[in-house]
């Protein structure tokens, strides 16, 4: 099983059926939002999610893009590990106001 990249989202396919995704969108100019991720229950408890968000936060560190954290999952992993949040946009609340 290898994890893909298309714009806007990593995901993992097994057998042509995708098996999980974290999804991604430009907020403005140097920040993306992590919208969204999605483990199907066959394969939840793997760390699939664990995995997707990796790759999503390596890819805004290596393109020295700034997060908002949308979905429930990113929520809650900057929350549990103090070590990433260097990648959080520095008004990201604001930010998810302004987007409604």
């Amino acid at each position: 099983m290898e994890m893909k990249h298309e714009d806007g989202r990593f995901f993992f396919e097994d057998n042509d059926k995708m098996i999980g995704e974290i999804t991604y969108s430009t907020v403005k100019d140097g920040v993306i939002s992590l919208d969204h991720t999605f483990v199907s229950d066959d394969y939840r408890g793997q760390g699939l999610a664990g995995k997707l968000l990796n790759a999503a936060l390596d890819f805004a560190d290596l393109k020295n893009l700034k997060i908002v954290p949308v979905c429930e999952y990113s929520k809650a992993a900057f929350e549990r590990k103090p070590e990433i949040r260097f990648l959080l946009t520095e008004n990201y609340q604001e930010l998810l106001k302004g987007e409604k």
